[in-house]
């Protein structure tokens, strides 16, 4: 094996292992829900029944005094998966 290739080898190791520890910190860092999101009690009584699986959308709310902005999206189960919140302002 060339050092050439011996350093493209490593180079790919390196990436992959990094692309692999990514995806799990990521995971380990889910969005839980805060007072007024959506699923801040678990999943809602009534399902999505008319929602496309994988449509997303949108909820605002207060809570601690910040106005806060929630993307949920819908699971094949049709529960909701919170996907992403936003701090737009205080009161």
């Amino acid at each position: 094996m060339t050092v050439r290739t011996r350093t493209i080898v490593a180079t790919s190791v390196l990436l992959a292992s990094l692309a692999v520890q990514t995806a799990l910190a990521t995971r380990a860092r889910a969005l839980e829900p805060i007072p007024g999101s959506i699923t801040y009690q678990g999943q809602p009584k009534t399902k999505l029944q008319k929602s496309p699986v994988g449509s997303i959308f949108s909820h605002s709310f207060y809570a601690g005094g910040a106005r806060y902005e929630e993307t949920y999206k819908v699971k094949e189960d049709r529960s909701l998966e919170l996907v992403n919140r936003r701090r737009l302002s205080n009161r």
